[in-house]
């Protein structure tokens, strides 16, 4: 039977665009597989298994992606230290009244939203001592550039007493600790509860 001659080829690298988002999809699912099971072993009791395993993958699919769990660790310090700066170029300067409350409750809403996302990632950096890894150093860079945002945008009035730093670090902390607490369910709090808390905090360090 003759070919159509009407009939249109398909198109250039339509397999090859298959082949790549189907790659995306099973890179995703070990990033996702290694977030949880850092979170659950920590990062120098989790093994390669552990995130093969809960990914439903295989080694080798692993090794064609990553080289070692601290590569993979790697990259999701590095895609969650992106988010923390998306995050701080939105963050509004905190000022006295109701339009600077509603600016920062707004601003902790969206700390909230990546917490949720990726708080897991957050926490491995954070609780192991990870201060020699490249991975570490990176994690805290991302917070150190949080502290250094929310320093230029919440004023410690001198009254205090208080180093602005560490006070600043002190809210970053407690910001951190409690929407830990809320999204393992450690405390009962819905998102309003914990968003007014931490607006009245910082609003009464921040103007008495």
């Amino acid at each position: 039977m003759p070919a159509d001659p009407t009939a249109r080829p398909p198109a250039s690298g339509t397999d090859d665009r298959v082949l790549r988002a189907r790659g995306h999809r099973t890179r995703a699912r070990l990033l996702d597989a290694g977030a949880a099971v850092f979170a659950a072993k920590g990062f120098h009791a989790a093994r390669v298994d552990d995130i093969v395993r809960r990914a439903e993958s295989s080694h080798g699919t692993f090794y064609l992606y990553f080289s070692s769990k601290e590569e993979l660790f790697r990259q999701l310090v590095a895609d969650v230290s992106e988010e923390i700066e998306a995050l701080i170029a939105t963050l509004p300067q905190v000022s006295k009244g109701e339009k600077g409350r509603a600016a920062m409750r707004t601003w902790l809403d969206g700390f909230a939203d990546l917490y949720e996302r990726s708080g897991a990632v957050i926490r491995t950096w954070t609780e192991s001592e990870l201060s020699t890894d490249p991975s570490g150093r990176q994690g805290d860079d991302a917070l150190g550039a949080l502290v250094g945002g929310l320093l230029t945008q919440v004023r410690i009035p001198k009254r205090t007493g208080l180093d602005p730093t560490v006070a600043i670090l002190a809210l970053v902390t407690m910001c951190e600790r409690l929407n830990y607490y809320a999204t393992t369910n450690q405390v009962k709090a819905s998102r309003d509860e914990l968003l007014d808390t931490l607006v009245d905090i910082i609003d009464a360090a921040a103007f008495g």
